[in-house]
């Protein structure tokens, strides 16, 4: 489990316990993940964090992306046809959504609620529909319910809708009480979402502070990428990037001559979200699944634009076999980013994951107590960062965890951070180290009294 991973299966731990949902904005996002998780593992039959599994909670985005892909059926007539399908194609096969649908975090949630947005969103203001109107506010309730970054999609969505008001010579408005209907939904859903069904109200007033911590939190601390950085996450060969500026071409000329003023906005969106995105120093490569939405869709527009002025059935055979060879090739790639190689320091989705050492932890304990004839070892992690631990040690009942500087008072283990042992000085002299790798150059020690073994201190 990647540390991210750990800290959502515990909160999520915490709900099954009956523990009420507080919003952190501190480093934490919103509430949509642990909403949809919760009863996904209670029909898996977990009641507490150590129920837990690594698949129950992963069935969570597993679900939501799967379904994902349903959705672009739904936008077929905002998009097309085939654009639709090549875009679902991508989507379901491609590296990059498969690995993050298969991650306990926001990003595949946030990304469904995304593309449910400019679905639902579109729909109502051609249809000037009350019901769409309401589900376009949920799912933009939904959208900043899963993470903060959902302002960043409403300022480009809107740049979008604002180009595709234009195109039409601004002869469409949509009526006053679709926009209020919508407007506050999403207020009531986004109230109800935070304060999990009104249990706690403080949630809102931390959510105006977040804005602050999360423009901060946008310069880097540590995870700085040059701009170009999604291009190379994202199709590092520039396949994908050439079809799309096909779509792009065809878009435009589509606008340019009355017809399909979404594709149009498409465009505007995609631009903006790409130069917002590479920006922010700020960069992790799920994050890049938020492009790559946009960018599938005009990969579809680009074939069919490919489509359409090849008027022969053996070019059209061409482009059907291209396209065809570039989906296996895609596979391919997920067989190996996704299943064969998941956490290989090569993968580039593999962003600072947990390595398979640490997987030797736990039933080491288990084995140095029962060595030991310790029913519920007293075990003592001390870190100024511990996760995952917290993860991997929920079977054992006597945990603790301190900070560095704290005192941890006597325990049969200790587990450390490389930097802790002098710290603890003549705490540890009895006891001698094992080291578990944690991520690439990153150790704990597990320090397990020399006794145990038969062998005594010097």
């Amino acid at each position: 489990m990647h540390t991210d991973e750990a800290v959502n299966g515990y909160i999520t731990g915490e709900l099954l316990a009956g523990e009420k949902y507080h919003y952190d904005p501190q480093d934490r996002h919103g509430p949509v993940l642990y909403l949809f998780a919760k009863p996904v593992a209670l029909l898996c039959g977990a009641r507490n964090f150590a129920d837990l599994t690594e698949a129950e909670l992963r069935l969570t985005p597993v679900i939501v992306g799967s379904g994902m892909i349903l959705l672009f059926g739904a936008a077929v007539e905002m998009f097309g046809f085939i654009p639709c399908l090549v875009a679902a194609l991508l989507f379901a096969f491609a590296p990059l959504p498969v690995y993050y649908s298969r991650y306990f975090i926001h990003e595949t949630l946030f990304v469904a609620a995304t593309f449910g947005l400019i679905v639902a969103g579109w729909r109502t203001l051609k249809t000037n529909s009350i019901r769409l109107a309401v589900l376009t506010g949920i799912c933009a309730a939904l959208m900043l319910a899963s993470k903060e970054t959902a302002v960043i999609h409403f300022f480009a969505l809107g740049g979008a809708a604002l180009a595709g008001w234009l195109a039409t010579s601004r002869k469409y408005f949509p009526a006053a009480k679709i926009v209020a209907t919508s407007f506050a939904v999403f207020i009531a859903a986004t109230i109800l979402l935070f304060t999990w069904g009104g249990q706690n109200w403080a949630a809102l007033g931390d959510l105006v502070h977040a804005a602050s911590r999360f423009t901060a939190r946008a310069a880097g601390e540590g995870h700085e990428k040059p701009f170009g950085y999604y291009f190379e996450v994202l199709d590092p060969l520039f396949i994908f990037f050439l079809v799309a500026a096909a779509g792009i071409f065809a878009a435009v000329c589509d606008a340019v001559g009355g017809t399909r003023k979404s594709s149009l906005a498409l465009v505007v969106y995609t631009v903006l979200t790409f130069l917002i995105y590479s920006a922010i120093p700020y960069k992790t490569p799920w994050l890049a699944l938020n492009l790559w939405l946009p960018l599938v869709l005009l990969c579809g527009l680009g074939v069919e634009a490919l489509w359409r002025l090849t008027t022969n059935d053996t070019g059209r055979w061409i482009i059907a076999v291209a396209f065809g060879a570039l989906v296996i090739s895609t596979g391919q790639q997920t067989m190996v980013f996704v299943f064969d190689k998941p956490i290989d320091d090569k993968n580039p989705y593999a962003y600072a994951h947990t390595t398979e050492d640490i997987l030797r932890l736990p039933p080491r304990l288990e084995e140095l107590a029962k060595r030991n004839n310790l029913a519920s070892p007293r075990i003592a992690v001390v870190g100024a960062d511990a996760w995952p631990l917290p993860w991997y040690l929920r079977k054992f009942s006597n945990v603790g965890f301190w900070q560095t500087n704290q005192a941890t008072g006597p325990a049969d283990f200790f587990i450390t951070t490389t930097d802790v042992p002098d710290k603890l000085g003549e705490q540890l002299k009895p006891f001698r180290p094992e080291y578990f790798g944690v991520r690439l150059n990153v150790l704990f020690v597990l320090w397990e009294p020399q006794t145990l073994e038969g062998q005594h201190a010097p």
